[in-house]
């Protein structure tokens, strides 16, 4: 935890509102003049069941989830289940009250809907102590009763909003406008009423906390969005108009999002009966020339192995994009885990030519997702965005300008009628799509779409020749072969040249490193500014292509430090386990934190693990595992 910050918690059960009042929480901070970030956290239940968001805001820009928190708004879990589950489930409509207290912050403030939550059942949880303990200050307020004068006591998040706006002393002008702009008639009137009564009776209580809200102001438009948004706006923005899929958590929200906007853009989106469909059909729309992605989580995407070798070998550009949440088979189907990573390199039979990006933030969402359908579409080869539960629920501001960039329809490498007629053909005036050696001397075969004239040919999931007739030549197989996966070294070549998504953080010169991937890759950032505070010195490197690897930035990175800790959500070290197989040395220098309780890292933590592994002192977390350097 950090000074000049709030990090405020709302918890409830799932159904009441949790997530929409931290979401206009957050927005209405962000046009204060704060930064802002969020952090989801919630059950794999449609109802009830304690969830909780943290909304962190600082007057500076907010890289990750902060270490605890300073004030929780807990309101019960109005859909908890039936008290006679207690035996399995424990007292549930208590859970965002008592399973918060480990994280609520020395001195913080805790404000309860006594309301929902009786004395008897607090004093059975032993509130008053632990206060005590930690100096809190508990401030038990009716907000169900507020809520219920005017009508529904659904409305008890909007008491609580008004109660937090006045213990912390901050207006209500932001929130009565985001009220007024996301309501109408007396459903808007009620929420203002609520949300004034609320203000009003706390600003009568007396509280001396010392949690100070910092006061800032952004230099340009900013606004609020999360790593589902920005994956399906570069989408759109690189011309994508098709979308198939199958609703799995946290996939979802991408599919949502993008079957809301195509219609604006003419373009379509299909739900489908599984997975395999989904991936097929995806397949089959941009093998008739359109632009087209699909994508899952998990065992979804595991059903899209076979479509997704399909489209290897026969060349048909596609972005998938992949989800992680918690495995194995159902999991942990709401928690973040970045333990997907060896399945999305290598699922489907055969040896793969594919690309794989893993964005670190929402910025990269958007700027990889674009790179993905750029190489897809330029190099006829499938893209994979991989990502997890963590980026797509947060939310974090940003400057509108990031997203003014120029929209991309181009189809890649067709070829248009005209040039087709110059492009070979097979003398039964077959195109020969799959040339062994193109005559531009690239790797890549242009392609026809089907109806264009003389540009027919055999799309197979067989090995082929040219035309696309089955062929088990070995010649031929092993000419086809070697074209597809010489790609790969030509996209390298691309990424190095063009767009480099590995991230450098710290001084340039520091002795000892943090190895990162995907969403874990700001709070190891923060992380290294503190350890450089502590009189540390530390750099970190942010890694995003998992395929092709950049193998000559880490190798690089990894020359330049004494020692490595190589920082991921996963119990196998597989993204530790991929860069010592690309590189082929540096064992020796990286070790490994492992974190997968199904809750991302802190900053706090991933500092506590580094001074652990150079002081050679036992982990004293038990959330986390440290994996020593090959040979220590």
């Amino acid at each position: 935890m950090t000074d000049n910050e709030l990090i405020w918690r709302i918890a409830g059960g799932s159904g009441d509102g949790i997530d929409s009042t931290s979401q206009n929480f957050a927005k209405a901070l962000m046009r204060s003049g704060l930064h802002v970030f969020t952090h989801r956290h919630y059950p794999s239940r449609i109802r009830g069941g304690h969830t909780y968001v943290e909304v962190r805001a600082k007057d500076e820009d907010v890289q990750s989830r902060g270490d605890g928190y300073n004030f929780l708004l807990a309101l019960g879990d109005s859909f908890a289940r039936n008290p006679q589950d207690e035996a399995y489930y424990g007292k549930e409509e208590l859970k965002p009250l008592y399973e918060n207290f480990d994280d609520l912050r020395e001195g913080g403030v805790l404000l309860y809907d006594e309301g929902l939550l009786d004395e008897e059942d607090v004093e059975e949880i032993e509130l008053e102590e632990a206060a005590e303990e930690n100096g809190w200050h508990v401030v038990p307020m009716d907000l169900r009763g507020i809520a219920k004068e005017h009508g529904r006591e659904i409305m008890r998040n909007t008491a609580g909003i008004g109660a937090t706006a006045a213990i912390l002393d901050i207006g209500t002008e932001e929130f009565e406008t985001l009220i007024e702009q996301n309501m109408a008639g007396d459903m808007q009137e009620a929420n203002l009423a609520v949300l004034e009564d609320a203000y009003e009776a706390a600003s009568e209580l007396d509280i001396d906390h010392d949690i100070e809200v910092p006061e800032g102001s952004h230099d340009e438009e900013q606004v609020i969005l999360s790593g589902s948004n920005a994956i399906s706006y570069g989408a759109l923005d690189e011309g994508c108009r098709f979308i198939s899929g199958y609703p799995m958590t946290p996939w979802t929200d991408v599919f949502t999002i993008m079957s809301q906007h195509l219609p604006e853009f003419g373009g379509i989106s299909e739900q489908v009966e599984d997975e395999i469909a989904a991936a097929a059909l995806a397949l089959g729309a941009s093998h008739m020339g359109v632009k087209s992605m699909s994508g899952s989580s998990g065992g979804g995407f595991a059903l899209m192995s076979e479509p997704l070798g399909l489209a290897e070998m026969t060349e048909t550009p596609v972005v998938l994009v992949e989800a992680m949440r918690a495995g194995p088979s159902t999991g942990m189907p709401t928690k973040p885990e970045q333990a997907d990573l060896e399945h999305v390199l290598y699922t489907s039979q055969g040896d793969s030519a594919r690309v794989v990006f893993a964005p670190a933030n929402i910025r990269e969402c958007y700027t990889q997702t674009r790179s993905a359908f750029r190489i897809a579409y330029e190099y006829q080869i499938p893209s994979i965005v991989i990502y997890d539960q963590k980026i797509q629920g947060e939310l974090r501001n940003l400057p509108a300008s990031h997203f003014d960039e120029e929209p991309n329809a181009d189809p890649g490498s067709v070829l248009t009628e005209e040039e087709i007629q110059d492009a070979a053909h097979h003398a039964s005036g077959k195109f020969q799509r799959f040339l062994h050696e193109p005559e531009d001397g690239s790797n890549v075969s242009p392609r026809s779409v089907p109806g264009q004239k003389d540009g027919r040919y055999l799309a197979t999931g067989n090995e082929h020749n040219p035309s696309g007739h089955i062929s088990e030549d070995p010649d031929n197989r092993i000419a086809q072969m070697e074209r597809r996966l010489n790609k790969l070294d030509d996209i390298r070549a691309d990424l190095d040249e063009n767009t480099s998504h590995q991230t450098y953080y710290g001084p340039e010169d520091a002795e000892h490193g943090v190895l990162v991937w995907g969403s874990q890759q700001d709070t190891a950032f923060e992380a290294v500014d503190r350890l450089n505070e502590n009189g540390h010195s530390v750099k970190a490197l942010g890694v995003s292509d998992m395929a092709p690897y950049p193998v000559e930035e880490v190798s690089e990175w990894l020359e330049s430090v004494d020692q490595a800790l190589v920082v991921e959500m996963n119990a196998t070290a597989q993204f530790r386990g991929l860069t010592q197989k690309e590189i082929g040395k540096y064992g020796d220098k990286m070790s490994s934190l492992l974190k997968y309780n199904g809750n991302p890292f802190e900053p706090a933590e991933i500092v506590d693990g580094f001074e652990s592994s150079i002081n050679g002192e036992e982990l004293a977390a038990t959330n986390m595992k440290y994996l020593p350097a090959a040979g220590d």
